[in-house]
């Protein structure tokens, strides 16, 4: 991590102070591996960044087992993949920066500039885990908001766009419960400059509504895609349009934001 960029605690007790994080969120996020992991991905310094407002881009694509069961690994890839390259075919440039943790916790590429961020592929994409579904939505929203409290420092606008993709319920989380990932989503919507979305592959069993439910993710924002490779593409593009228009200003993000998927 850079010298430049502040640690993941500095910039969670600052947030508080400012009344930008509840009480049992920062006690959420006061462990202390979870601050090491959030600082794994906090990527590119705000100083680095040479743009005079940021859209955060974040995707959390699930890697368990059951993703190649269902043989939906290279879906799961291309729909990652789509999202980046509409942004860059939308030409964002520097002003969006990409993050991309797996479900288990690999950390594809902390934030970076849309033209390094990397895709994924055969070599840094295999689908062999668990589901700590909610252990690691608790990293993946902790690290939205440390970076955006980063940029909100330096006096950089700053909204944020964020997908947490699974095909089952939680099996593996043993820290974190939907309440704790509840409570990030909700002081993240307070602010009014974050979508928080998610996509439920069907698997024939899980309510991912109300999976998603119980995480404080808005019914808008929720997708559930049946188990094909057409319907997780179709849902894959959904959300990379979503993202492209909420990157383009502010009111373009205010009128997506309150849409949701269902905005044509």
């Amino acid at each position: 991590m850079s010298k430049n960029t502040p640690k993941a605690s500095q910039l969670f007790q600052v947030a508080q102070e400012e009344g930008i994080l509840s009480p049992s969120s920062v006690q959420t996020l006061q462990v202390v591996d979870v601050g090491a992991q959030i600082e794994a991905a906090l990527g590119i310094p705000a100083l680095d960044v040479q743009a005079s407002e940021v859209t955060l881009v974040t995707m959390m694509p699930d890697d368990s087992g059951s993703i190649e069961f269902a043989e939906n690994t290279q879906v799961v890839r291309d729909g990652h993949n789509l999202v980046i390259e509409a942004l860059r075919d939308a030409k964002q440039g520097e002003g969006v920066l990409i993050h991309t943790r797996y479900l288990n916790g690999y950390i594809l590429s902390p934030y970076c500039p849309l033209d390094q961020a990397p895709l994924m592929d055969q070599n840094n994409y295999q689908a062999t885990g668990g589901t700590p579904l909610y252990d690691n939505s608790v990293v993946l929203l902790g690290t939205v908001l440390a970076k955006t409290q980063e940029f909100t420092e330096e006096g950089v606008p700053v909204r944020t766009v964020t997908l947490i993709i699974t095909d089952g319920h939680d099996e593996h989380s043993v820290r974190h419960r939907p309440v704790d990932v509840a409570q990030l989503v909700q002081d993240l919507l307070l602010q009014e400059t974050h979508i928080v979305a998610a996509m439920g592959i069907d698997d024939g069993r899980t309510d991912f509504r109300q999976v998603f439910k119980e995480m404080g993710i808005r019914d808008e924002w929720i997708l559930t895609p049946g188990n094909t490779p057409k319907e997780i593409r179709a849902a894959f593009q959904l959300f990379s349009s979503s993202a492209v228009r909420a990157s383009q200003s502010a009111k373009s993000f205010s009128q997506t934001a309150l849409g949701g998927f269902g905005q044509s």
